[in-house]
């Protein structure tokens, strides 16, 4: 979990320097560390990139992982390739097509992310005693 948060910071730090194509890949990034921390803490795989599906891997396995939760995974999914490579654009560079609205979204639904594992993970260590 220490990667996630620290990857959400620098995210948020991103943000404020008006870095918001990097913004939104760190928010992805900080996600996806804290549904593969969950993952492996239960002792699961976590391989690939997808929040999605990693999420969709934890529900597979029992837990109660929330419609928004996987939503977000979704929506944060979409921020993988597109804020990194030239290519995926028909022109322009990334930095071109993101904004500050865009990353306070991205870092919004990573926060979502990170505090439903920590809330999850909790619960369960509760659940163990």
């Amino acid at each position: 979990m220490v990667s996630a948060e620290r990857t959400l910071i620098s995210a948020q730090g991103d943000s404020k320097r008006g870095d918001y194509n990097w913004a939104c890949f760190k928010a992805q990034q900080a996600a996806e560390f804290a549904a593969k921390a969950i993952l492996r803490g239960l002792g699961f795989p976590s391989y690939g990139h997808s929040i999605y599906k990693l999420l969709t891997l934890l529900k597979e396995r029992g837990l109660n992982v929330p419609n928004e939760i996987i939503d977000a995974g979704k929506a944060l999914d979409k921020h993988y390739v597109p804020t990194r490579y030239p290519n995926a654009w028909s022109e322009g560079s990334p930095h071109e097509y993101y904004t500050k609205d865009d990353a306070e979204n991205a870092i919004y639904k990573a926060t979502l992310i990170i505090e439903w594992v920590k809330k999850s993970w909790k619960s369960l260590k509760i659940g163990r005693s």
